[in-house]
């Protein structure tokens, strides 16, 4: 008995992952627990950490506030290592608390809100702020010739709406244009959609701008289009998942999207990357494929570096890190820095612009 129990495995090395795997964006989450998965799946064909597997926990969140707490709950009772997610900035606000207590890192690939940046806190975040995105966005529309937009916003992730909102008008203000109207709606809610489009178009806008889900601003759009508002329509990064090409069709065609992932990349490493994502999944990642892939890698890549310090302060010094598309790392809050993209939706597909 005593050799039978001397040659047992190790335990594996848990890691967590939340997100919103049920509701109106789960595309979302779906999209980065396959690039988790896929991160951990090649860890552990090398090897996993210190002759460990690695075991990907996954609990949804439900895009609902105490659904995710107990959610992370659960992860910290499971003693994961670290948590990839959450994956929305309403969910990281909701959690934050309950992490800072547990002592429990998370590393969201998703999250962006620009007030949850520049903090010692728990939560590192992969990619760049909303603050980044928004001005990047309001630097091309201006260009283009937009003045005037009129904007809708989600109260479900107001964390990250009125964030991407204020920032948006920031930008577009100090470079000479006007938000010349907002409205809030709330996703699932049809009246409050046509409502919000009602006030949007009334505005007289030169553009629109949509910050929401995928799902939600293709019905905002084909509100909008059915009205006859036919000038730019613009979307956020939230939204820019395969799932809006899919569902929109024609109805998203020069939809206006900033993006932090490049799919035109031609790079050896993110082919490789794309190959194998086809092979194990039969479809292209997205953007929070590839957020949740690199932020699996640097969360490994850091637990196997660490030693005897905490993982927060591995995660900060043993970068930078090897991702899907570039080499990037943490700043000394744990926020990300990442390029962005603009991108026009033709003949079905994003196109980089910028």
């Amino acid at each position: 008995m005593s050799l039978l129990g001397g040659c047992a495995p190790p335990e594996p090395l848990r890691l967590g992952f939340i997100g919103g795997l049920t509701g109106r964006s789960a595309d979302l989450a779906e999209s980065g627990h396959k690039g988790a998965l896929l991160a951990v799946e090649q860890a552990n064909a090398a090897g996993g950490i210190g002759g460990r597997k690695i075991e990907l926990v996954a609990r949804d969140d439900g895009q609902n506030p105490a659904m995710a707490v107990r959610a992370l709950e659960e992860l910290a009772a499971l003693r994961v290592e670290a948590v990839i997610g959450p994956l929305t900035s309403a969910m990281a606000v909701a959690v934050l608390p309950a992490a800072e207590k547990a002592g429990l890192v998370m590393v969201s690939p998703t999250v962006t809100a620009s007030p949850l940046s520049g903090k010692d806190d728990q939560l590192f975040k992969v990619v760049s702020s909303t603050r980044e995105h928004a001005s990047h966005s309001a630097k091309y529309v201006y260009a283009q010739g937009a003045r005037r937009v009129a904007a809708a916003y989600d109260l479900g992730n107001s964390a990250y709406t009125r964030a991407w909102l204020t920032d948006f008008r920031e930008a577009l203000v100090a470079l000479g244009g006007e938000v010349v109207v907002d409205a809030a709606f709330t996703s699932g809610d049809d009246p409050s959609y046509r409502n919000a489009v009602n006030t949007l178009v009334t505005a007289r806008p030169d553009a629109i701008l949509l910050i929401a889900n995928a799902v939600d601003t293709v019905r905002l759009l084909l509100i909008a289009r059915k009205q006859g508002f036919a000038a730019k329509a613009i979307g956020v990064t939230w939204a820019a998942t395969e799932q809006l090409i899919e569902l929109g069709g024609r109805t998203v065609e020069g939809l206006i999207l900033t993006q932090y992932f490049n799919r035109d990349d031609t790079s050896p490493r993110y082919q490789a990357f794309q190959a194998t994502y086809r092979a194990r999944f039969k479809e292209d990642p997205g953007f929070a494929s590839i957020a949740a892939y690199d932020a699996t890698r640097a969360t490994l890549f850091a637990i196997g570096k660490r030693g005897k310090e905490p993982l927060k302060q591995a995660l900060l010094t043993a970068g930078p890190y090897e991702g899907a598309q570039d080499i990037w790392n943490f700043d000394r809050f744990g926020d990300g820095q990442r390029k962005a993209y603009v991108t026009i939706v033709r003949d079905g597909r994003f196109v980089n612009v910028q």
